[in-house]
């Protein structure tokens, strides 16, 4: 079982499991990711391999947290309801609303299974879109590459949020929380290596993402 496996009882997935991007390259680097997890050291694991390019490195590990998140909430989806989330929070203090600035413009309050819909399926759409993520060795990465990422990190940094929030006793009950404290420290190296998410985002977990980083 690798690092970031779960028992077979949860091996359900909110949307379905993408995979890294074709051609040799995005297959060495899937490689290598995995390898690196598996020596347990995960601030290694997160940085720029020596002579790799950043877009491909930043590509390739936005599929594997799509997946990681995915995964995860795969497993709350009946515990996470209209009923029980009517809507997509952090704490008290943070509330978030969806917009994707195309079909829907102007910010709306949806539960938070909706939400985490519309985040997924905007992510998804992201990252089959071949003119941002190129599938083929080679091609150019978008000049606004960099920035589509760095939504996609923070958007998925909000359900994790939720998760910590809303859902973390019943994450016990499942006896994952090792699993999921594991994903997000590497979801924080990964984007604090980067810089991907602004750290007023952060907020709502900022707590944790300090000890994580040991500020």
């Amino acid at each position: 079982m690798s690092l970031f496996g779960l028992g077979s009882r949860n091996q359900k997935t909110f949307r379905p499991k993408k995979s890294a991007p074709s051609g040799s390259k995005g297959a060495q680097l899937k490689k290598h990711i995995d390898a690196t997890l598996g020596s347990g050291n995960l601030r290694e694991a997160v940085r720029l391999p020596p002579g790799e390019d950043l877009n491909e490195w930043l590509a390739v590990n936005a599929v594997d947290f799509f997946n990681q998140v995915n995964l995860l909430y795969g497993t709350l989806t009946e515990f996470c309801t209209s009923s029980t989330c009517p809507t997509m929070t952090a704490g008290a203090k943070y509330e978030y609303r969806w917009a994707d600035g195309v079909n829907i413009k102007k910010p709306i309050v949806v539960s938070a299974p909706e939400y985490v819909d519309y985040l997924m399926v905007w992510i998804e759409t992201q990252l089959d879109n071949e003119s941002i993520f190129p599938q083929k060795l080679g091609a150019p990465f978008p000049h606004n590459f960099q920035d589509v990422v760095k939504t996609v990190f923070k958007r998925l940094f909000r359900v994790y949020a939720h998760i910590y929030h809303s859902h973390f006793q019943m994450i016990m009950s499942l006896k994952e929380e090792a699993h999921l404290n594991t994903c997000f420290k590497h979801f924080v190296l990964f984007t604090w290596e980067f810089r991907l998410i602004d750290k007023e985002e952060l907020a709502p977990l900022y707590e944790l993402v300090e000890s994580i980083l040991m500020l």
